[in-house]
């Protein structure tokens, strides 16, 4: 009788080739164990991880979906098939599992615990509705245009409660009345339903997208402060960003240093730097041949990120926050996105549904940014000189 293969072994040594990234390994080895029918759980989810970050999206949703019908408590999983089934573009289905988003263990903190009933996208008219932001400032400048959309379609009176970091420009788009900041005192309504659910309740399709452009705007005063701290330098002007936070899961994989940026150089533009966090120290000593104006330091907050968007000619950024907010306020927009991006940028596109305009530039191989910004910087050359040609 053939003996019983080490099942903790194999996992062990399956997630020591994960943390190398040799992902092909990896998924020879769950293979022959998953062949034998004799795998638990645990290696099926792997393998799931696996194909995702070889970019096997189509065999990891298949794999998900399985395991989703066998286990539907797995609530982890429910989420891991959300976020592919975006990322494939299956709206209908994703929307509906990535409710589950609230159901993980790193994710129960932060559930807004309302004792009120969720809308569920039908009209309310007579009544209140809270719609409360979540996550990311990202995800809130993304879909900030679907709480207008919800305060036509509830016919309700709808309260708009927003993180601090981001009230006032949301209330420029929103209006003086009915709009809250988080933390402040509690209001009372009669449903309640979180930003990133509302995709779910109103039922969003890819062809209802981008519905409002440039719904986002900066302040007047603002601008006219960055207007006068820029006025001597050389034009075309492109902001940059080069890195996300440090703490976000997948930053490894979206992040770079400056210096793999060097190539952009010789567009001849002036780089503007709004990267926040440690990477900022960077633009101190930009790539040689890269003209660069350090403005890290005087950003104080979005309101001043969104004032320089404004003003330049154009945003180069890793998958970070001010592209969605350069996105909302109809801004060009040239986005870096790893092999495997996040669900939101769909795939196999240059473009995005979300914001018209923005262009993206995506690694055709794992961990291999240097094909995409020699790819960018030819674009850059050929963007700087219509820019100098429209100016002469």
């Amino acid at each position: 009788m053939p003996e019983s293969p080490d099942l903790t072994a194999i996992y062990e040594a399956v997630v020591a080739r994960v943390h190398a990234q040799d992902y092909e390994r990896a998924e020879t080895m769950l293979r022959e164990v998953v062949a034998t029918d004799a795998a638990p759980m645990s290696l099926w989810r792997l393998l799931a991880v696996v194909l995702r970050a070889q970019g096997k999206a189509r065999e990891g949703r298949d794999l998900l979906d399985m395991l989703a019908r066998q286990v539907p408590g797995d609530l982890s999983n429910r989420f891991d098939l959300a976020e592919v089934l975006l990322l494939l573009g299956d709206f209908e289905r994703g929307w509906r599992e990535y409710r589950y988003r609230y159901s993980l263990e790193h994710t129960q903190s932060i559930e807004r615990k309302v004792q009120r009933p969720r809308w569920d996208g039908r009209p309310i008219p007579g009544q209140t509705l809270l719609i409360h932001d979540e996550q990311g400032f990202g995800d809130t400048f993304q879909f900030m245009r679907m709480a207008r959309w919800a305060r036509e379609r509830s016919q309700a009176r709808v309260i708009f409660e927003v993180n601090p970091e981001t009230f006032s420009i949301a209330k420029r788009m929103w209006g003086d009345e009915d709009i809250v900041a988080r933390g402040t005192l509690p209001v009372t309504f009669d449903q309640h339903c979180e930003l990133m659910s509302l995709p779910m309740a109103m039922g969003l399709t890819l062809a209802d997208l981008p519905g409002d452009v440039a719904y986002l705007s900066p302040d007047a005063q603002r601008v006219a402060h960055w207007r006068e701290r820029l006025a001597d330098v050389p034009r075309p002007w492109v902001a940059m960003v080069w890195a996300g936070r440090p703490e976000h899961t997948n930053d490894s994989n979206r992040s770079m240093p400056l210096k793999q940026l060097a190539p952009l150089g010789a567009s001849g533009a002036t780089f503007l730097s709004i990267q926040k966090g440690p990477a900022s120290a960077q633009a101190n000593t930009p790539p040689d041949g890269m003209s660069m104006v350090s403005l890290s330091d005087e950003i104080r907050d979005f309101e001043d990120t969104a004032a320089i968007l404004h003003l330049a000619d154009l945003l180069i950024s890793v998958d970070s926050s001010p592209v969605h907010l350069a996105g909302a306020m109809g801004r060009a927009v040239w986005v870096l996105l790893p092999f495997v991006p996040d669900w939101r940028w769909l795939l196999d596109r240059d473009d995005t549904p979300w914001y018209p305009g923005m262009r993206l530039f995506r690694q055709e191989a794992r961990a291999q940014w240097a094909p995409v910004v020699e790819r960018m910087a030819q674009a850059l050359k050929q963007f700087v000189a219509e820019r100098r040609d429209d100016a002469a």
